[in-house]
């Protein structure tokens, strides 16, 4: 079998016993590397080292994932056009931050009869949401005296959107 030294350093082709005659000198483990070549490579490594480093490297590139939180805005169907602007511009940051938001008409007393006009109005709302940069991952579903609706980032209309805010900054700063 072929062997390698934790530095890389090539002992060439050695015995079994000679290879764990090494291995017990150094301190350190016999892992096979490659059992398919001819000879066989091992390597002289410390394994126990070698397994911190590998979770410790996957818990480094977990870290990095980016998670999508689900964030939730809830309107009523009388809500007055500031309130909803502020609202919008709420969820329009959720958006940007490629987070999903769950949108949420709730129907009080009375409200509850006209459920079919603020559907409308929802609907309204939705897709001028769609329409900044947003795609509709569930249809608006009424369930009991809420309408729901989930929407998601497109990426693509966000960034050409953000890159557009920008260059206007840049602009606006020389001006």
């Amino acid at each position: 079998m072929r062997l390698i030294g934790d530095d890389g350093h090539a002992f060439g082709v050695v015995s079994l016993e000679e290879a764990r005659k090494i291995s017990e000198e150094q301190g350190l483990d016999l892992v096979e590397v490659s059992p398919n070549a001819k000879p066989p490579v091992v390597k002289l490594i410390d394994y126990g080292k070698f397994k911190y480093d590998q979770q410790k490297k996957a818990n480094e590139a977990k870290k990095k994932q980016a998670q999508a939180q689900l964030k939730e805005i809830q309107t009523r169907p009388n809500i007055e056009a500031h309130d909803l602007e502020t609202k919008l511009k709420k969820v329009y940051r959720f958006l940007e931050g490629g987070d999903k938001v769950k949108m949420v008409m709730q129907f009080r007393g009375r409200e509850m009869a006209y459920r079919d006009a603020g559907l409308e109005k929802f609907k309204g709302i939705l897709e001028g949401i769609c329409e900044y940069g947003a795609t509709l991952e569930s249809p608006p579903k009424i369930m009991g005296n809420r309408i729901i609706s989930i929407l998601a980032p497109d990426k693509k209309t966000l960034d050409k959107r953000i890159k557009d805010r920008e260059r206007e900054e840049k602009a606006s700063a020389i001006n």
